[in-house]
């Protein structure tokens, strides 16, 4: 295809290699209509997220790495809601240090200026292999070695990643969010690690947040069924919605077979989203979305009726998450989610959902 021209859809993933006249066209409008809509976005920017009957409702950013910032204060992001530790670990040849994993926190915490930094401890397993992690062949590495059970496995591993975070913690707001949790006892390791790592910080005399809260992801259907027992021991909540989904449907979302099945719109997930809010308020910790269905309008006015505190999505979302926000009031959120609990189909749900953006 060497010398002719191509053209790239981002809205709908197309590629078009020398399209029509017509076709270009059509795509041409399409990325000026992308163009006014980004214009009247940035209109937003330096307002709060605000419901149209005045409630203030957080929205954050999700990152990777440090160069991610630029895009998160750029759209004027409320903090960083999820902090994906593990690409630090992916793309080398050898686990990073303290001190460069320090730096790297350091300098995201010191950017953000007091903002609110969750950092996601090492996710790796699954669909994120690491070569020098030597990890074990699985036959379904999804429900095997990975995240938080790799983590208590190799503690000296798991110490020096919370060690840096510790020690960050001196330059800004930070909090540690575990992820895969399925039983209490992950959860209880887990602090008690960090403890011991405070321990030894505050015997060497290094500076730390000596309140740095702590808190899970849930993403799985075991932590939906004993939310109760773990907002109890957790600082907060950030529900995953890509995993959660994925679990609750037993179907993955890469599989063409079962992809119809996998939407956060089914009756389980909601439910199980629904539950895991509900335990959270009861027990007065935070709790945040991280997944996609964080940015989809559709799930807006659902999320806030159910008692959702922080959204937390790409940061080209963030604008668009502000202005869907504005655009409800708890009570009108409260009928649609009341109707919508009632319904008991997903395509029910999504087409019911549909007429409303």
């Amino acid at each position: 295809y060497h010398g002719i021209d191509a053209v790239v859809d981002g809205l709908d993933g197309k590629l078009y290699l020398d399209p029509e006249e017509t076709v270009l066209a059509e795509l041409v409008q399409k990325k000026e209509a992308c163009g006014r809509e980004r214009a009247e976005l940035e209109k937003l920017i330096g307002l709060d997220n605000v419901t149209r009957d005045g409630r203030k409702i957080n929205v954050y950013a999700n990152i990777g790495s440090p160069e991610d910032v630029d895009k998160v204060l750029l759209n004027d992001a409320g903090g960083i809601g999820l902090f994906r530790s593990e690409f630090l670990y992916l793309g080398r040849e050898d686990y990073p240090s303290e001190e460069e994993q320090f730096e790297i926190y350091k300098e995201v915490l010191s950017r953000m200026e007091g903002k609110k930094v969750i950092i996601r401890t090492l996710d790796i397993g699954a669909d994120k292999q690491v070569d020098y992690f030597k990890l074990p062949k699985e036959e379904n590495p999804a429900m095997g070695y990975r995240a938080i059970r790799i983590c208590l496995d190799r503690i000296d591993v798991f110490k020096t990643q919370l060690r840096a975070i510790v020690r960050a913690s001196a330059f800004g707001d930070v909090r540690i969010m575990f992820p895969l949790i399925t039983a209490v006892e992950e959860l209880r390791e887990g602090k008690a690690l960090v403890e011991e790592v405070k321990a030894e910080l505050r015997e060497q005399g290094v500076e730390f947040n000596e309140n740095i809260p702590v808190g899970i992801m849930t993403e799985t259907s075991a932590a939906v069924m004993i939310a109760d027992i773990l907002a109890k021991e957790s600082d907060f909540f950030s529900i995953g919605t890509n995993d959660l989904t994925g679990y609750t449907m037993a179907c993955d979302r890469g599989n063409d077979d079962v992809a119809y099945l996998y939407s956060p719109l089914q009756p389980s997930v909601l439910r199980g989203i629904k539950y895991i809010i509900d335990c959270a308020n009861k027990n007065n910790i935070s709790v945040g979305m991280c997944g996609e269905a964080a940015a989809n309008p559709m799930m807006v006015p659902l999320l806030m009726s159910f008692g959702l505190t922080e959204f937390s999505v790409s940061a080209p979302s963030v604008l668009k998450v502000r202005k869907t926000i504005s655009a409800w009031s708890k009570a009108e959120a409260d009928k649609v989610a009341e109707k919508v609990l009632a319904m008991t189909t997903e395509k029910e749900i999504s087409d019911y959902l549909k007429t409303l953006l």
